[in-house]
């Protein structure tokens, strides 16, 4: 086309598209993002906000439980489930002006309410009109997927979008799912009082986690009395009253479990469907998700695409990082362009005790051939955590045989994901196990931790050699 309307049209408002077009505006692109529901997306009403709020809630409810471990007596408490869904609410609502139209409308950006559907790979339609533009940006996020059981129809169930509409506690919440969603949530609904279950078809819960910390996690699970059961495969729901039998499949048999309300945690689809981008030539992977090139270009050069729409991570951070890779591109090519960077990618799941990680797994290295060598920290040991009665978990760290290379740290315990942040800093930019041993941590601190993890790794290679002389010298000073 000879003239566009936009340098860049972004297609979702949620943390891609709005890093997409807040980064166009700010280096000047005349840029228009498009939302045809909430600005903010999935992480800010339904997802990463909503759910760190239910857990903060939970969190307490389970530390007024053991009020006598902090020296507090007769405490009496009551559980007002509706109180705590409105106080959800209300964080929403105190976020929401971050990522509204009108603060986006005053850095520059054209916000548009309605569905974009590609015409051409210039052109998009939007509530009946026709918008051309140099670059389109697909950020369309992903939703939950529903798995095709029969008589889920029937049945009371939510997913991680719908959750937040329930304003009466289930006294017995089925979970179908054991990722990251299922898990953060089924503890927090068990601390508020409801008794639950897990079930997932995968070998263990948290498939993808480290193995040895996602034990410490489930053996917390087990002692808050949330059920588990894995390998299974759920054949059908009947309903009966205000209830459900579940059926499952376990070993060739089947079992049943009743539930008043079920939980659909089983991933989530990319958000491809209806925007025109099969028509317009855009090819798709095999799992839904737009495939793009390193620099975030689909099939068409000038339609790129982030966040979870295009994987392979599902990650608000990610969703970020992508973004601004895909507007750069987007903007400067071909005069410069960028190939995005996923060497060092971090991710925590919110569960109590948290779990953080970044680089390789043992699980990893191992199915790779990588060598490499551990270091432990149990946090048993660390002084503030035995303050605040929270000494649980450990940090791991694998390095590269005979150096302090960091290939890859895991965290089990409080704040894992604030502590894995020095060790992402200290991939990213190469620095060893040394400097952060070297460098000063405030005390006392969980922070600290991460100093004596390093100072484990410095005593386990320390040469035998240079203590022996060390005894000889001293030795000598004492009698010279």
């Amino acid at each position: 086309m000879a003239r566009y309307d936009y340098n860049l049209v972004a297609v979702g408002a949620g943390a891609a598209g709005l890093v997409s077009s807040y980064i166009a505006s700010a280096v000047k692109a005349r840029v228009a993002l498009i939302e045809k529901n909430l600005m903010g997306g999935d992480c800010l009403n339904y997802g990463c906000v909503p759910s760190k709020s239910l857990i903060s809630s939970a969190k307490l409810v389970h530390q007024l439980n053991q009020h006598d471990r902090f020296g507090l007596k007769e405490i009496q408490y009551q559980v007002d489930f509706p109180l705590v869904m409105d106080r959800i609410q209300e964080i929403i609502e105190a976020i929401t002006p971050h990522d509204s139209v009108e603060r986006y409308t005053s850095l520059g950006v054209e916000c548009i309410e309605g569905s974009a559907k590609l015409v051409s790979p210039h052109e998009l339609e939007v509530n009946g009109s026709l918008l051309s533009t140099k670059n389109i940006v697909i950020a369309t996020g992903a939703s939950p997927a529903i798995p095709p059981i029969p008589g889920l129809e029937d049945s009371a169930y939510s997913t991680s979008d719908s959750i937040w509409e329930l304003r009466e506690l289930p006294k017995q919440l089925l979970v179908i799912g054991g990722g990251p969603i299922g898990c953060e949530l089924a503890q927090a609904f068990r601390r508020l009082g409801s008794q639950v279950t897990i079930l997932t078809r995968d070998p263990k819960v948290l498939p993808k986690e480290d193995r040895d910390l996602a034990e410490l996690v489930l053996k917390n699970f087990e002692s808050e009395g949330i059920q588990m059961q894995t390998e299974v495969q759920v054949d059908r729901i009947e309903k009966k009253n205000s209830e459900q039998q579940v059926y499952f499949r376990k070993d060739g048999v089947e079992q049943h479990i009743k539930a008043d309300h079920i939980l659909l945690a089983t991933g989530r689809k990319p958000g491809t469907s209806g925007l025109g981008l099969e028509e317009v030539g855009v090819e798709l992977n095999p799992d839904g998700t737009v495939k793009v090139d390193p620099f975030l270009r689909s099939s068409i050069p000038n339609i790129y695409a982030c966040g979870d729409v295009a994987g392979p991570f599902q990650f608000t951070h990610v969703a970020g990082h992508q973004a601004w890779y895909a507007t750069v591109n987007a903007l400067f090519s071909p005069f410069k362009k960028f190939a995005v960077d996923y060497r060092v990618v971090p991710w925590c799941t919110f569960t109590d005790p948290e779990l953080a990680r970044v680089g390789l797994s043992e699980e990893d290295a191992l199915a790779q051939n990588i060598a490499y060598e551990k270091t432990t920290f149990d946090l048993s040991g660390l002084d503030r955590a035995i303050a605040e009665r929270n000494n649980y978990g450990m940090i791991k760290v694998l390095t590269k045989p005979g150096k302090d290379q960091i290939l890859g740290a895991a965290i089990c315990g409080p704040h894992a994901g604030d502590l894995l942040s020095e060790f992402v800093l200290a991939m990213k930019h190469g620095i060893g196990l040394n400097k952060i041993l070297g460098t000063i941590h405030a005390y006392p601190t969980y922070a600290d931790a991460n100093k004596l993890t390093a100072g484990v790794w410095r005593k386990n290679h320390a040469p035998d050699w240079v203590f022996g002389l060390l005894q000889r010298f001293h030795r000598w000073r004492r009698n010279a």
